[in-house]
């Protein structure tokens, strides 16, 4: 793992862990990095001094020892980094709320879904907006049977 010092184009500084120098581009390039401060997704390294241990070297004088702090300066905590970039948080909330417009305006008929949207389409009961689960081999069959039915977008918890 690798910590990197970055920096967006509103010079905001933060620090991120990443596998490899590979993992960071890759997900730079996908627009998973953004900052966590304005949201910018155009964010890069910044310089960085590698912690080297300073050893004596034989014959070399012994360096004087550091004056020490009389108070410890506390570490700036690492801020954390978007996962998903600003696009992709818009368009999770538009499909949201295409989620919440057809709970709200439909019934929810749970099981009964594929049964009773097929009975609708036969009008065998009168035609209204539902909304319910249904197995792989229903939704097929619908379809194969031209009855027009459209799956509810489903998003993966916020904090997965």
């Amino acid at each position: 793992m690798i910590l990197y010092r970055l920096t967006c184009a509103r010079a905001h500084e933060f620090e991120s862990w990443f596998r490899d120098s590979a993992a960071f581009d890759g997900q730079r390039a996908a627009g998973l990095v953004t900052c966590p401060v304005c949201g910018s997704p155009d964010v890069d390294k910044a310089l960085m001094a590698p912690a080297l241990g300073r050893g004596t070297r034989k014959g070399a004088p012994e360096a004087e020892p550091a004056a020490t702090p009389s108070a410890p300066v506390p570490a700036p905590s690492p801020q954390p980094v978007a996962l998903m970039s600003e696009k992709e948080q818009q368009l999770r909330a538009m499909l949201r709320a295409v989620r919440a417009h057809v709970e709200a305006n439909s019934d929810y008929v749970g099981e009964d879904f594929a049964t009773l949207a097929r009975r609708m389409h036969e009008g065998e009961e009168e035609a209204r907006a539902i909304h319910g689960e249904a197995s792989a081999d229903d939704v097929r069959a619908l379809i194969e049977d031209e009855i027009e039915i459209l799956p509810l977008p489903v998003l993966p918890d916020e904090r997965n």
